[in-house]
């Protein structure tokens, strides 16, 4: 969520934000796999803008423990004077499709070259990098697509400086930080007596837990096929369960890297992180396992629904050929009778019988009334319950 624009010389307190809505816009399917590279020949620290990227704009959270403040779609320029002050301030950096605007601000904070096309060249991989005067931070912040299956990406950028935190993102559209923001407007906590760390944890906190909700939507879908494939396995729940398989792939390379980030910044030495920060650190690094043995154990029941899939489509062939062998079953005796009444030998014993034509009839009734009996003791009628519900 972010605030409403407004005009950039407005400075106000802290309220409840509000949603932007945003038109609509039909996209490719993403791959989660592709990472950012440079093009063969390009200059060190070049900002590549994507055609599409969103126009950046500033929003800076100014606070300390007596106040605080907001101001939105500020030049960055007037950053400066509010870095100065013995106070904590978030420059939230939202959208990366102003390239003028983004090198005004690698200036300002005398950001190097490199830290700045690590932040604006998406997507990159998860990393902790130590600039000497700037700590560099960059997650993949995760969020469950509200018009189909499948989750959305979106690179969050975290230049830790003395007293400053400045957060590069992708879009405006709702991110995971709402709660960080209103901590601060209604100082809950100790976020406004602590420095600029503290403020980067609980952003990575929030960023860790809105993995969760995600992961919780891939179980209610593993549930819903699981339960399709004991009723009814198509072919369509078999590829639904394919692309949940690569999904969690997906996820599960987005996490790995985010367990190191958390490690790296919990040794980190540099001294951009206090000891009592690190010490916070320590229950983002167990929520990130947590998520890893979660999404492990995804993947680890998608592996086995595919072999349910399988063993439930092998249960179906061999209840159709066990029909079908029944059948044949009954009809072998009755052909050979008839067979045997068939042939176009003169001397044949009951061929002038009065009753024959009868009694061969009921002789083959009689048959295919025993076989019938006799397969239904042996229980070859009833399906084979190889695969049972919960």
């Amino acid at each position: 969520m972010i605030y409403p624009p407004q005009n950039p010389t407005d400075v106000q307190e802290l309220e409840p934000l509000q949603t932007l809505d945003l038109l609509e816009e039909e996209e490719e399917e993403e791959d989660y796999f592709d990472y950012y590279y440079d093009h063969p020949g390009s200059e060190p620290g070049t900002l590549s803008i994507e055609p599409d990227a969103k126009p950046s704009k500033i929003i800076l959270i100014d606070y300390n423990a007596k106040h605080a403040l907001r101001k939105i779609n500020i030049p960055p320029h007037d950053c400066i004077s509010y870095i100065e002050k013995d106070t904590v301030s978030w420059i939230d950096i939202q959208g990366l499709g102003s390239e003028a605007l983004l090198k005004q601000v690698g200036e300002i904070f005398d950001l190097h070259p490199l830290l700045l096309e690590e932040v604006v060249n998406v997507p990159q991989r998860p990393k902790v990098e130590d600039y000497k005067q700037h700590l560099l931070v960059i997650c993949q912040m995760v969020r469950s697509n509200p018009d189909k299956d499948g989750f959305e990406t979106e690179q969050v950028g975290f230049v830790l400086g003395k007293n400053y935190l400045l957060t590069f993102q992708e879009d405006f559209i709702t991110d995971c930080f709402d709660v960080v923001r209103d901590r601060i407007r209604t100082n809950q906590g100790k976020v406004r007596q602590e420095k600029a760390d503290y403020l980067i944890y609980l952003l990575l906190d929030s960023l860790i837990d809105g993995y969760f909700p995600v992961a919780e939507d891939y179980e209610e879908r593993i549930e819903a096929i699981e339960d399709d494939i004991i009723r009814n396995p198509t072919r369509q729940t078999m590829e639904e369960l394919y692309h949940i398989r690569r999904e969690l792939l997906a996820l599960r390379r987005l996490i790995w890297p985010l367990r190191n980030v958390i490690n790296l910044l919990m040794r980190d030495h540099s001294g951009f992180v206090s000891s009592e920060v690190q010490i916070y650190l320590r229950d983002c690094y167990d929520h990130v396992i947590q998520l890893w043995e979660i999404i492990e154990a995804y993947r680890e029941l998608a592996a086995s629904l595919m072999e349910l899939y399988e063993s439930a489509i092998s249960n179906r062939m061999n209840e159709i050929m066990k029909f079908l062998t029944v059948i044949s079953t009954i009809f072998i005796p009755l052909t050979f009778i008839a067979g045997i009444y068939g042939m176009n030998f003169e001397n044949m014993p009951e061929l002038h019988t009065k009753w024959g034509y009868y009694a061969s009839l009921a002789l083959m009734a009689a048959i295919a009334g025993g076989l019938i009996y006799f397969f239904w003791r042996q229980g070859w009628f009833k399906p084979t319950d190889v695969i049972r519900g919960r």
